[in-house]
């Protein structure tokens, strides 16, 4: 069963907010082994979201509608629907007497707007609201198959878990569709996203036609490049034994081709793995930041559980403060020299078995004789002290983004190594 989703609203055309909604969708669905081939985003227009849905209708066997459903005169989803089907809206005067009642139980009166809401189209079964006013909606067009939920993400996901998956799956089990679908996402740091498709090249092109395993690659920015692999399978043992064997592959000609670029897999973060390395091995980290204005030490104390590991850190920003707090000798403060001075200071000031340090040019201008994106991180490991030198690209925040992520993933290699 092919399902398409429609996100409506002007607002996500604009860019003003993100479709968070259809990610999620897509997430879900395929998670549940139901195909998703096309996502649309259309504006407040009656003519252009009813091309829309009858685009989706023609090539789709069910559509998940976003949006459009609430009190004010640009919510025409519904309108919109009634001419897809070709049936009048009937106002249900149960409904209206629903969404009075959640008016009245948070000691407001209903506005005439809301009375929108309880408009539906002839034939069309109701998804009751638990959450907020607009109920959802189930509409038969023909063979196919119409699901429209509220924009709000809690209140569609709501109806989606409660409502619409059972009832896809019902569907696909009476098609005689079994197909279950798993991903996993292969998390790097340290190629472009050119290296990684020359790396798995000969993969990529081994499964092409092939339509039971996929390879992907997700830019992900400051996060790295993804790299996801998705199996289809008869059943989940057989797409997740896919899935592994392909996972080992990828993985093998990676490493081989590009070194230990993958740091994590799914929903880890850089901070997340190195959370798990200074706990299993029993370390305790400090970190001290000058460009980055610690930023590091944010990502960390994302982790739950980070005082477990973490002792805490300096931004030492001004070039007195290196001097006076981390002990660096006076000279020049973005070298590699003074990168490593400053995690050793940290690592005694603090009394943590490791520091880690990062210095150098966010930009625009240069500093000490040394470019915009020149970066260099310190790393004092109690036995053994050692610095990296980057040359980052970018404007001033994509320099320092680049620079936390890259001083993190300096010290995962090295803990990977002791």
């Amino acid at each position: 069963m092919r399902v398409e989703i429609v996100a409506v609203g002007t607002e996500l055309l604009l860019g003003q907010i993100p479709d968070t909604n259809s990610q999620w969708l897509g997430e879900q669905l395929a998670a549940n082994g139901v195909s998703s081939h096309f996502h649309q985003h259309v504006g407040d227009n009656h003519e252009r979201i009813v091309l829309a849905f009858r685009t989706a209708l023609a090539r789709s066997d069910a559509m998940i509608v976003c949006g459009g459903l609430g009190p004010t005169q640009d919510d025409i989803t519904r309108a919109a629907l009634a001419e897809v089907m070709n049936v009048p809206l009937d106002r249900d005067e149960a409904l209206v007497a629903t969404i009075r009642a959640m008016f009245e139980s948070r000691g407001r009166v209903m506005p005439d707007n809301n009375l929108l809401q309880a408009d539906v189209p002839r034939g069309a079964v109701i998804i009751p609201q638990t959450l907020g006013t607009a109920p959802g909606l189930i509409c038969e067009v023909g063979l196919k198959v119409v699901y429209a939920v509220p924009g709000v993400p809690f209140e569609m996901s709501d109806m989606f878990e409660r409502a619409i998956l059972p009832d896809l799956l019902e569907r696909q089990h009476d098609a005689g569709e079994t197909a279950v679908i798993r991903s996993r996402v292969l998390r790097t740091w340290g190629a472009g996203e050119s290296a990684l498709a020359e790396a798995v090249a000969e993969r990529f092109d081994a499964l092409a036609g092939d339509g039971r395993v996929t390879i992907a690659f997700l830019a992900s920015g400051i996060e790295g490049i993804k790299v996801r692999i998705t199996a289809r399978g008869d059943d989940d043992a057989d797409a997740q034994s896919l899935l592994r064997d392909e996972e080992r592959t990828v993985r093998a000609l990676i490493d081989e081709k590009l070194g230990d670029i993958i740091f994590g897999a799914d929903d880890q973060t850089m901070e997340d793995v190195v959370a798990d390395q200074l706990l299993a091995r029993g370390l305790t980290l400090a970190v001290a930041e000058s460009l980055t204005g610690g930023l590091i030490a944010s990502r960390l104390v994302n982790v739950a559980g980070a005082s477990k590991w973490f002792r805490g850190g300096v931004v030492s920003y001004a070039s007195q403060m290196k001097f006076d707090v981390l002990g660096v000798p006076e000279g020049p403060v973005v070298s590699a020299d003074a990168a490593e001075a400053m995690a050793i200071g940290v690592r005694k000031l603090l009394g943590a078995d490791v520091g880690l340090s990062v210095t150098g040019v966010a930009g625009p201008e240069e500093q000490d004789s040394q470019a915009a994106g020149t970066v260099f991180v310190g790393l004092d490991l109690g036995d053994r002290v050692e610095n990296v030198a980057l040359r980052l690209p970018g404007d001033r925040p994509r320099v320092r983004a680049y620079s936390a992520i890259s001083a993190l993933d300096v010290l995962r290699r090295n803990l990977e190594r002791t």
